[in-house]
């Protein structure tokens, strides 16, 4: 067989030499590890094992050597390879277990996750240094909110006190690790169970709804919470009523007092009168009490009783309740007492009230009238019996206003209802009521304490008019004042200035702005000395203005240095004031020569004047005489017979001479009265005869013109004082104006009346009448207007009536339409005052 190798059974094996190094070390290698000797079927040609041993025991040294190092080298190669294996068989062996570990605390977690939603709530988590919440569940629960954060806003979906405890216990919760329980009821009234809890260095909140037994839980609770925080303040306020007030059971033993009852019954305390049943009430009182219990009424009535050693009345009130019943006694001592003093107090308030000048009615808080005193139902007029019948405020009003005694208001309902704003009103108030008669009411309206209304009503028509004409009088005293040419200063009592004028400031050239600061009156002597330095006048007038008593009135004429004269006066005033007035009679005592000269100079045209008259009297009467008395004569049958064409024109003569003689009497009239000459004669006036003495005058003209005359006046109207001629002239001159100013056929009235203290006489005609620019000027001389009419004349008839009648102390007015007519009063006085010879003035 060759060296290089040989076959065996179809397999290859080495020369020994060259591959028993490697033989024996596998060999070795595979022996030394029995564990594995399972492998040694695995190497080829193993069979042929004695061939490595033969092979083996042909090594020299080194060979030896070289083996034993691979053999070293190959021994730790196959541990660590074992060692690998083994390492990844337990990795892979782990890696299944934490495989199989991590799906199972998965499924956990989804059946813990499902487990935590299966019912509403909220899961919030804050970590120990971390101020962001981890929020879980449906926040959905408590708002509508998108963002999980609104979760955190308590206030938006808790009421405000609800909302503020939970923040601070979260606040709490996340500090200090304190846990918390609250049932809340959100604003949309859904129950939740807040749950705090500190786990695992976080901050848990929970919110979860409270549904099913917890849910009426909590709500029994919140009611329960309710209840308590209701009941305390009602507890206080029992506790501190100064009344005793009781509880009983159905048995009727009393189960609570407050400190009242027990201070009433001198015990200890509350609990000291429960122990020992100390009652406060007689047996009489509680047994009524408790058949009104029974009954199912409640008890009130007033009962003596021993309250801290002292006897009072008790106004005591017990209501039955399901466990028996509660009751109050009200002390009623004071208040009986109160009562009769107010009673009393009323009577004399009453009586008071009824002596007032001022309307005083009081009304109930349902309207009713309860009170009035004689001064209201005197400035209303309303019945007695009316009043006493407590009628309601709208129908006193109602019957005000038919009797046209309110204020004319254009919404009377509206009126009403403002006015009575004043049963709720919160203070009086005040009102004006301007009536129909022109009074003036001043009306208050004061709501009572208790309820109800009292009105004032006081007639202020007099005081508003005062002050109307008192505010008025001092306008006008004002620009009086200011407006006079007078220089008026008037000083106080102190010696100040209270009030001047512009002329006190120019006359004596002073500064108003310095008079403005009321000087005393030494100072403004002192502004004046420069225009009169007269130190004995300026002394005296001081002594005027700051004496107390002797408050001499100073009279001096002043010159002063400008050339001006002023008269010096001064009034004590009622007030202590003093007027002091300066008049600048510079102008006064220029003129006064040219008046004096000038008076003189009248003095004697007067005298001219009625020596004129006489002479005209004279000098033209007396030729008129003589032609009138002429013509009469050629008139007398005795001188013969005259021509038709000369009686006509002997007719015209005495016509004309008659009518001249008329005008110069008139004339000579006027210019007596006016020269103040003129006398009258006064006498007994027959009314009746004097009228018809003047129609005689001018009957022809009326059987003329056929023109009616009526004359008018009472049979007994009688007579009175005044000169009978003068005053059947004036009706000869009204009547004749009459005539001539009315158309033919035309009817004159001329009346008479008598009155307690005056005569008139009237004269009316139908007539063109005067137009209103004329009729000013008709009573002047020579003013003449025919209107149209066929009446000439001088004008002077009018001017001799007002001329006559003012002399005797009366008067005359004139009424006239133009196309309607005219009339003409005369008024004479019943008795005169003058002599019986008096002359116009």
């Amino acid at each position: 067989m060759p060296e290089s190798a040989r076959k065996t059974g179809g397999s290859t094996i080495a020369h020994p030499r060259r591959y028993g190094f490697f033989a024996v070390t596998t060999l070795l290698a595979l022996v030394t590890a029995p564990a594995h000797a399972e492998l040694l079927g695995q190497i080829p040609g193993l069979h042929h094992f004695d061939v490595y041993i033969n092979a083996f025991a042909e090594l020299n040294r080194s060979d030896v050597v070289a083996m034993v190092l691979t053999l070293g080298v190959l021994l730790f190669a196959v541990v660590t390879a074992i060692m690998l294996v083994r390492t990844r068989a337990r990795a892979a062996s782990a890696d299944a277990a934490s495989h199989d570990q991590i799906m199972t605390l998965k499924a956990e977690r989804d059946r813990f996750n499902a487990l935590l939603m299966s019912e509403p709530q909220i899961l919030v988590s804050w970590a120990a240094a971390d101020n962001e919440p981890d929020i879980l569940g449906d926040i959905a629960l408590v708002t509508n909110a998108s963002m999980p954060q609104r979760a955190l806003a308590f206030g938006s979906w808790l009421e405000p006190d609800k909302a503020q405890a939970m923040e601070h216990a979260v606040d709490a919760l996340r500090a200090a690790g304190e846990g918390f329980s609250m049932q809340l009821i959100t604003l949309a009234g859904r129950v939740i169970e807040a749950d705090g809890r500190a786990i695992g260095g976080r901050a848990v909140l929970r919110l979860r709804d409270a549904s099913g037994l917890k849910r009426e839980l909590a709500e029994l609770n919140a009611r329960h919470d309710k209840l308590v925080s209701d009941m305390e303040p009602l507890r206080g306020l029992i506790d501190a009523l100064p009344s005793p007030v009781w509880v009983r059971d159905i048995a009727g033993s009393l189960t609570f007092v407050n400190p009242a009852y027990a201070r009433a019954v001198d015990a200890k305390d509350p609990a000291d009168t429960l122990a020992r049943s100390v009652e406060l009430l007689t047996r009489v009182t509680r047994d009524e009490a408790s058949r009104a219990r029974a009954a199912g009424k409640a008890y009130a009535g007033r009962t003596p009783a021993i309250a801290a050693g002292a006897r009072r009345n008790f106004d005591v009130l017990d209501v039955p309740a399901r466990t028996g019943s509660a009751g109050i006694g009200l002390d009623a001592t004071e208040a009986e007492a109160m009562r009769s003093e107010l009673n009393r107090l009323n009577d004399a308030h009453r009586r008071t009230l009824d002596q007032l000048a001022t309307g005083v009615a009081i009304f109930t808080a349902d309207q009713r009238l309860t009170f009035y005193n004689a001064a209201y139902r005197a400035l209303w007029d309303l019945d007695t019996g009316f009043l006493d019948q407590n009628p309601t405020d709208s129908a006193v009003l109602d019957q005000l206003r038919g009797s046209r005694k309110l204020p004319e208001e254009r919404d009377f309902r509206e009126w009403k209802a403002a006015l009575h704003e004043a049963y709720r009103a919160p203070e009086a108030r005040e009102h004006l009521w301007h009536l129909p008669d022109g009074r003036t009411i001043r009306v208050v309206t004061t709501p009572n304490p208790q309820g109800g209304v009292t009105y004032l009503f006081e007639d202020v028509t007099e005081r508003l008019d005062m002050v109307r004409r008192y505010d008025a009088l001092i306008r006008v005293q004002g620009e009086t004042l200011d407006n006079l040419a007078e220089a008026v200063a008037v000083f106080g009592s102190d010696g100040r200035l209270r009030l001047h004028n512009p002329a006190f400031v120019d006359m004596w050239r002073l500064e108003p702005l310095a008079l403005a600061d009321r000087p005393h009156i030494e100072t403004v002597i002192g502004w004046c000395k420069p225009l009169y330095d007269d130190d004995a006048l300026w002394r005296s007038l001081h002594a005027t203005v700051t004496a107390i008593e002797c408050r001499d009135v100073v009279k001096s004429r002043l010159e002063l240095r400008n050339g001006s004269v002023a008269d010096l006066i001064t009034v004590p005033l009622p007030d202590g004031a003093t007027l002091v007035a300066f008049l600048d009679v510079t102008d006064t005592i220029n003129v006064e020569r040219a008046l004096r000269e000038r008076n003189e100079a009248l003095e004697t045209a007067d005298a001219l004047k009625v020596d004129f008259v006489h002479h005209v009297s004279y000098e033209l009467r007396s030729p008129l005489t003589n032609i009138i008395g002429f013509a009469s004569l050629m008139g007398e049958p005795s001188l013969g017979a005259l021509s038709p064409k000369q009686r006509e024109y002997l007719g015209y003569i005495n016509t004309s001479t008659n009518a001249l003689l008329a005008i110069i009497n008139d004339i000579l009239d006027l210019a007596t009265i006016d020269a103040g000459a003129m006398t009258l004669n006064l006498g007994t006036v027959d009314i009746r005869r004097t009228m018809t003495a003047a129609a005689e005058g001018i009957r022809d003209r009326l059987i003329k013109d056929s023109i009616v005359l009526d004359i008018r006046s009472a049979s007994d109207i009688g007579s009175f004082a005044g000169d009978e001629r003068r005053i059947r002239q004036v009706l000869f001159n009204l009547l004749a104006n009459a005539v001539g100013f009315s158309p033919p056929g035309a009817t004159i009235t001329l009346a008479a009346e008598r009155r307690p203290d005056a005569v008139t006489f009237t004269v009316t005609d139908n007539g063109p009448g005067i137009p209103p620019e004329v009729q000013d000027r008709v009573f002047n001389w020579f003013e003449s207007h025919s209107q149209g009419s066929r009446h000439r004349g001088a004008g002077l008839g009018l001017s001799i009536v007002r001329s006559f009648v003012e002399l005797h102390g009366g008067t005359v007015t004139l009424d006239s339409v133009v196309g309607q007519g005219t009339t003409v009063v005369c008024e004479f006085p019943v008795e005169q005052n003058a002599e019986p010879q008096r002359s116009a003035a």
